[in-house]
């Protein structure tokens, strides 16, 4: 197949980060915490891929529960709607 990567390279790579956490970190403490933690690791990794700011996400992501909205979509936005910024 063209345009296919024959290794593993780059799912290795985007596992990296959270390996490296852990290992520095010692883990989370509770499966709440590593709940979390697996979360925060595919939304920063997803958001980066499709070099999207994270700041700006966790942000809407903030406002919408807090506002009672629907959280913004980890989707590429080349597949959805856009998002209008609820603010304060």
């Amino acid at each position: 197949m063209l345009g296919v990567e024959p290794t593993n390279n780059t799912a290795e790579r985007s596992l990296r980060a959270g390996v490296i956490w852990k290992r520095i970190s010692f883990g989370a403490e509770s499966q709440a915490g590593s709940e979390f933690v697996a979360r925060m690791l595919t939304t920063v990794s997803s958001l980066t891929m499709q070099q999207r700011d994270v700041l700006d996400f966790l942000t809407q992501a903030y406002w919408s529960a807090r506002f009672g909205q629907p959280p913004p979509s980890l989707l590429p936005l080349a597949t959805h709607q856009p998002q209008t910024l609820i603010t304060p």
